[in-house]
């Protein structure tokens, strides 16, 4: 059977790896356009994530079976729309549906509008607008942390949670005059009630009706240790049995995950792929901070080394809408990964660093590049921001990330920066 990954991450590579490993057929991956660590076990095809054009025509060309797309972008963009226009199967949400994250606006307006629990929140026009807001008293006192999101996508940066309406008038600044999340990502903003409690991420498989849950995660997004530092795409994430209760998963399922699909079929875009929900669980219970329309990434790793079922049978089953009739098995225990990146990330940062020490790690370490190429001499570049996810399933937390930190200490490039932190707060 053959299969297209759209996307090049170290979430695509961990997609293409768990197909692999869980296959209960010969399988024939092809990741367009992939990196030197998938390259290991696929296909690479020299096509664009963003080029749908070009990749439903290879998909005709190959006769692909079955593709599946890793990154927002395209989702947003339609690449699902396309491919579905020619007939070719493809698993991910429609554009209708990648609205749930390519736009803030329409998430909270759809979360409010679908009973959803989430914060409070108010939309600004213009930089003005925003500032009035913050001046009108609706976030409170000027000491008061409020979040403030860019409407569009912006590969995770376009998030600012600020202590102070002072930073918060700084972050709105950012966003909508000097653009660093982009011109269109900031043409609108969020502006939103600052939640407090512990973060957690929920995923799950969706085919229009049926779901089924993956394991509950938990992201490290700061650059810095200590959670100091500017937002990254995630520095690191785990999974464990108690970062989710078994009363606070009851809550979301009926309150977040419930309301949210019957809400997509009923205003006429049922949700098929993986969605990510981004939690905050708060003292007055858990609340929807936000949706993604795929896989996160690190949370992707630590979730599918725990993967115990068929993946292309789930990846099937969604786009057959026959989930309800599947089971999928996962590990008992924990799992860890920790994001190796270069120097300067998430700002400018360096590359071509011939990265060391990889064939030195072992089982059950599992190393999933994300910003890797191939050099002419056959060797392997740190080439991204993000260059490895060091990831590790474990009977528990502590030896999930001691496995990834011995992992990191043989491995190493000019550049290299790391979390040693990842998951501390969670073992205290």
């Amino acid at each position: 059977m053959k299969i297209l990954i759209v996307g090049s991450g170290g979430r695509e590579h961990a997609i293409a790896w768990a197909l692999n490993k869980t296959a209960s057929q010969p399988l024939d991956i092809y990741c367009a356009a992939g990196n030197a660590g998938m390259a290991e076990t696929a296909t690479l095809v020299p096509i664009a994530a963003m080029d749908s054009h070009n990749l439903a025509r290879f998909a005709e060309s190959e006769a692909i079976d079955l593709t599946f797309v890793g990154p927002e972008a395209p989702l947003a963009a339609g690449i699902v729309d396309h491919f579905q226009a020619k007939g070719l199967a493809i698993v991910g949400p429609t554009a209708s549906a990648a609205r749930l994250e390519s736009s803030k606006v329409f998430a909270k307006d759809f979360m409010t509008r679908n009973g959803v629990s989430t914060a409070e929140y108010r939309v600004a026009q213009s930089p003005e607008q925003a500032i009035e807001f913050l001046r009108s008293g609706a976030f409170g006192s000027s000491d008061c942390p409020v979040v403030v999101k860019a409407d569009g996508l912006a590969a995770g940066k376009g998030v600012v949670v600020a202590n102070s309406h002072a930073e918060a008038k700084q972050a709105i600044e950012d966003l909508m005059i000097n653009h660093l999340a982009g011109t269109e990502a900031a043409a609108r903003i969020v502006l939103e009630q600052a939640l407090i409690g512990t973060e957690a991420s929920l995923l799950l498989f969706a085919d229009g009706r049926d779901c089924i849950l993956m394991p509950a995660a938990r992201d490290h997004k700061r650059i810095g240790e200590n959670d100091t530092g500017p937002n990254t795409g995630g520095m690191g994430s785990i999974t464990e049995h108690s970062i989710l209760s078994d009363a606070q998963l009851a809550q979301v399922v009926k309150e977040i995950v419930e309301p949210s699909l019957i809400g997509a079929e009923r205003d006429g875009f049922p949700f098929k792929g993986v969605l990510f929900l981004g939690l905050m669980l708060t003292a007055n219970g858990p609340q929807l901070l936000e949706y993604n329309v795929r896989f996160g990434d690190p949370e992707t790793q630590t979730i599918l080394v725990r993967l115990q079922s068929d993946l292309l049978s789930v990846f099937e089953a969604i786009h057959q809408e026959t989930l309800g009739k599947i089971k999928v098995e996962w590990t008992t225990g924990a799992s860890a990964c920790v994001v190796a990146a270069n120097r300067g990330y998430p700002g400018k940062y360096e590359t071509g660093a011939i990265i060391e020490g990889l064939t030195t790690v072992k089982k059950p370490v599992e190393i999933f590049h994300a910003g890797t190429t191939l050099s002419s001499e056959g060797k392997i570049l740190a080439t991204g921001g993000r260059v490895l996810g060091v990831t590790a399933p474990a009977p528990d937390l502590p030896a999930a990330l001691e496995h990834c930190y011995r992992a990191l200490d043989k491995i190493h490039w000019l550049g290299m920066q790391f979390r040693r932190d990842i998951g501390r707060k969670h073992q205290t």
